[in-house]
């Protein structure tokens, strides 16, 4: 049966090497350190951990942070293992094919697609709308939307979106580069508002540290009542909604599990890194380590400054929130710097990560092969990322793409669980590999049983409408695979 049949480790390394569609190793640990920095540390930095206090978890957003970058370390250490020994582009997608079969491998790369284009998306249309905020604070009044007749138009996403397609189709180490700068001046910037914000700490906002549980209808402004805004979990358990205490702090968890999802985009890199055996790992792990120390580092920052209670009735929580509380209204304009250079790298690696994994997907045939070449002389899949950032900036620029932000944690999640699997599969599979690669995961199977029963998990945490809505779309994804993958796979024809 065509949809488990796999594809073998050598076939894949061979698909790597075929002229006109290889990439160029030129990234290092740094690189990838940076990299992951630059994805996971964004506008989430300033928002997300807010959010998750307020509506959630209290000052105890600090556990839903630790718990997060938990699961998401332990997918992760399943990730290096892949990558390190199988250094080929397409991410959880490749490592699916190479042990599930070909089926559920388009599935995963049809959830990275929605990841990673969809992220790109709201990330850039939040680019747009900062960067008139950023252009307000200096005393000028730029609109973030203009109007062609009777089409609203958002020239910001545009913008940004038009900029690092270019510098990608020019070759990924010189938009390391410039990734590089942007990404050490926003972390220096995160680190300013960090020390600031200490500043500022009562001790006695930590108290209740984990905010006693409560209905969740009893919250201002709160849709707990409603079916479509309850967990998956809750609705099957018939549970009522809540929020705080525990069951807070693991929804927490599930809503800043958004902070973390730029470390598999890393992971679609594996084929433009100098000695992945060693330098994958580093970069991966060195980054993930930074990104949880900066978000806890923020999140004491937060809770110790206002009570979680004046968060919650912010219709829209930021770390600006608690600094105007504060009477430090000043500090709104170096977070609204923050924010738009944090964007800024976002955008660029979402975009990266999406051409990857539609290349991988057309070196197979599950996408038309005439697609998946690269540049004879930068080795970029031009195509492919002109196509990616056409989507992208329409998405972003013409529609609004506020639908498409709970659909990302749930693409990210389905990811990590079937490379978590597959993990065993791979080691059962071939036992050879284990002397060659410089990674192994720890305690197979029992540890990466662990990372997908915890991915899993937090998915259920995930509001009923987001499941729906995932469902509909793995149904597309399913009707696009057996209309055009299953007939032109070269799989099949091997």
């Amino acid at each position: 049966m065509q949809w488990l049949q796999t594809k073998s480790i050598e076939q894949a390394v061979a698909d790597s090497d075929e002229p006109g569609r290889q990439l160029k190793r030129s990234l290092g640990v740094f690189d990838l350190m940076i990299l992951g920095v630059a994805v996971a540390v964004g506008a989430g930095i300033f928002s997300v951990g807010a959010r998750a206090a307020g509506s959630f978890a209290g000052p105890a957003v600090i556990f839903s942070f630790v718990l997060a970058a938990a699961t998401c370390a332990l997918a992760i250490m399943c990730y290096a293992e892949f990558a390190s020994s199988i250094p080929v582009t397409g991410s959880a997608y490749t490592y699916t094919y190479l042990t599930m079969g070909e089926g559920l491998a388009w599935i995963i790369g049809w959830n990275l697609l929605l990841e990673m284009v969809a992220a790109a998306a709201v990330v850039a249309k939040y680019w747009g709308i900062y960067l008139s905020t950023v252009f307000g604070q200096a005393g000028l009044d730029v609109p973030s939307t203009v109007h062609l007749g009777p089409v609203a138009l958002d020239w910001g996403p545009l913008l940004i979106v038009g900029l690092f397609t270019a510098l990608l189709i020019v070759g990924t180490q010189v938009s390391a580069r410039v990734n590089n700068v942007f990404t050490l001046i926003k972390v220096a910037i995160v680190l300013f508002v960090i020390v600031v914000g200490f500043s500022y700490m009562k001790t006695a906002n930590f108290s209740p540290f984990v905010p006693p549980s409560q209905p969740a209808v009893a919250l201002a402004g709160s849709q707990g009542g409603d079916v479509w805004a309850q967990s998956l979990l809750s609705w099957l358990s018939g549970a009522s909604p809540s929020q705080y205490g525990w069951t807070g702090v693991v929804s927490g968890a599930s809503l800043v599990f958004f902070a973390f999802i730029g470390f598999d985009v890393v992971a679609t890199s594996a084929e433009e890194v100098r000695d992945p055996q060693r330098n994958l790992p580093h970069g991966i792990f060195g980054g993930l380590a930074l990104v949880t120390l900066l978000y806890i580092l923020v999140a004491l920052a937060l809770t110790g400054m206002v009570p979680y209670t004046e968060l919650a009735k912010a219709e829209h929580p930021s770390l600006a929130t608690a600094f105007v509380l504060v009477g430090a209204g000043w500090a709104a304009q170096v977070i609204a710097i923050g924010v738009l250079l944090g964007l800024t790298t976002v955008v660029m690696v979402l975009l990266m990560g999406a051409s990857r994994v539609m290349l991988a997907l057309c070196r197979d045939g599950l996408l038309p092969r005439s697609w998946g070449t690269t540049s004879v002389r930068r080795k970029t899949p031009v195509r492919l990322q002109l196509l990616c950032s056409a989507v992208v900036a329409f998405l972003a620029g013409f529609t609004n793409v506020g639908l498409l932000e709970e659909m990302i944690n749930i693409g990210t999640l389905s990811a990590f669980v079937m490379v978590s699997l597959a993990v065993p599969v791979l080691r059962a599979k071939r036992p050879d590999l284990q002397q060659v690669h410089s990674f192994r995961v720890s305690w197979v199977p029992w540890l990466p049983w662990l990372s997908a029963a915890l991915c899993l998990y937090l998915m259920l945490n995930l509001a009923t409408l987001t499941w729906l809505r995932f469902g509909v779309w793995l149904v597309l994804g399913v009707a696009v695979y057996l209309a055009y993958g299953a007939r032109h796979s070269r799989l099949r024809g091997r």
